[in-house]
Protein backbone atom coordinates (compact mmCIF):
# COMPACT_ATOMS: atom_id res chain seq x y z
CA UNK A 1 0.00 0.00 0.00
CA UNK A 2 1.45 3.28 -1.00
CA UNK A 3 1.13 5.76 2.51
CA UNK A 4 -0.91 8.91 2.24
CA UNK A 5 -0.21 12.33 4.01
CA UNK A 6 -2.62 12.16 6.76
CA UNK A 7 -4.70 15.61 7.50
CA UNK A 8 -4.70 17.29 11.36
CA UNK A 9 -7.89 15.47 11.39
CA UNK A 10 -6.96 12.41 10.64
CA UNK A 11 -3.80 12.42 12.96
CA UNK A 12 -6.10 13.41 15.51
CA UNK A 13 -8.16 10.29 15.08
CA UNK A 14 -5.25 8.21 14.85
CA UNK A 15 -3.69 9.58 17.95
CA UNK A 16 -6.98 8.59 19.95
CA UNK A 17 -5.95 4.71 18.81
CA UNK A 18 -2.74 5.06 20.03
CA UNK A 19 -1.36 5.37 23.34
CA UNK A 20 0.94 7.21 24.47
CA UNK A 21 1.79 8.95 21.28
CA UNK A 22 1.58 12.74 20.67
CA UNK A 23 3.11 15.05 17.84
CA UNK A 24 5.86 17.07 18.71
CA UNK A 25 7.84 19.46 16.18
CA UNK A 26 5.74 17.71 13.32
CA UNK A 27 6.48 13.82 13.85
CA UNK A 28 4.72 11.30 15.79
CA UNK A 29 6.78 10.95 19.11
CA UNK A 30 6.69 8.36 21.76
CA UNK A 31 9.26 7.57 24.52
CA UNK A 32 9.27 4.21 25.16
CA UNK A 33 10.58 2.85 28.95
CA UNK A 34 11.95 -0.87 29.76
CA UNK A 35 13.64 -2.63 32.20
CA UNK A 36 16.72 -2.37 31.08
CA UNK A 37 19.30 -1.93 28.25
CA UNK A 38 18.99 -5.46 27.47
CA UNK A 39 15.28 -4.89 26.68
CA UNK A 40 15.32 -2.08 24.79
CA UNK A 41 18.07 -2.62 22.05
CA UNK A 42 15.64 -5.91 21.48
CA UNK A 43 12.95 -4.30 20.86
CA UNK A 44 14.85 -1.67 18.61
CA UNK A 45 16.37 -4.76 16.82
CA UNK A 46 12.84 -6.36 16.27
CA UNK A 47 11.18 -2.85 15.02
CA UNK A 48 14.23 -3.09 12.47
CA UNK A 49 13.30 -5.86 10.84
CA UNK A 50 10.27 -4.75 10.45
CA UNK A 51 10.94 -1.22 9.28
CA UNK A 52 13.55 -2.46 6.66
CA UNK A 53 10.19 -4.73 5.71
CA UNK A 54 8.43 -1.73 4.86
CA UNK A 55 11.29 0.74 4.03
CA UNK A 56 10.37 2.77 6.48
CA UNK A 57 12.96 4.05 8.56
CA UNK A 58 12.31 5.25 12.15
CA UNK A 59 14.16 8.58 13.59
CA UNK A 60 15.24 7.19 17.14
CA UNK A 61 17.79 7.58 19.96
CA UNK A 62 18.57 4.87 23.21
CA UNK A 63 19.57 5.78 26.40
CA UNK A 64 20.15 2.86 28.48
CA UNK A 65 16.65 1.64 28.81
CA UNK A 66 14.78 4.51 27.08
CA UNK A 67 14.21 4.32 23.10
CA UNK A 68 12.78 7.85 21.90
CA UNK A 69 11.14 7.48 18.78
CA UNK A 70 9.97 10.04 16.35
CA UNK A 71 7.86 8.84 13.50
CA UNK A 72 7.70 10.82 9.82
CA UNK A 73 7.22 10.32 5.65
CA UNK A 74 10.44 12.54 4.87
CA UNK A 75 9.89 11.21 1.40
CA UNK A 76 5.59 13.00 1.57
CA UNK A 77 6.61 15.92 3.91
CA UNK A 78 4.85 14.37 7.09
CA UNK A 79 3.10 12.06 9.16
CA UNK A 80 1.41 9.53 6.92
CA UNK A 81 -0.29 6.23 6.92
CA UNK A 82 3.21 4.10 7.40
CA UNK A 83 3.88 6.43 10.63
CA UNK A 84 0.86 5.33 12.54
CA UNK A 85 1.34 2.04 11.04
CA UNK A 86 4.89 1.58 12.41
CA UNK A 87 3.55 3.02 15.85
CA UNK A 88 1.10 0.28 16.32
CA UNK A 89 3.51 -2.28 15.55
CA UNK A 90 6.00 -0.33 17.86
CA UNK A 91 3.42 -0.09 20.64
CA UNK A 92 2.43 -3.87 20.35
CA UNK A 93 6.10 -5.31 20.12
CA UNK A 94 6.71 -2.93 23.42
CA UNK A 95 3.89 -4.57 25.26
CA UNK A 96 5.27 -8.26 24.47
CA UNK A 97 8.71 -7.25 24.95
CA UNK A 98 8.02 -6.18 28.54
CA UNK A 99 4.54 -8.13 29.20
CA UNK A 100 3.18 -4.65 29.98
CA UNK A 101 2.64 -1.44 27.97
CA UNK A 102 5.49 0.63 27.47
CA UNK A 103 4.49 3.91 28.38
CA UNK A 104 5.78 7.75 27.86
Amino acid sequence: MKPKVLTHNEIESALKDLSGWSVAEGKLAKDFKFADFVEAFGFMSRIALVAERMNHHPEWFNVYSKVSVALTTHDLGGISTFDVELARVMDRFAIATDGSSAHH
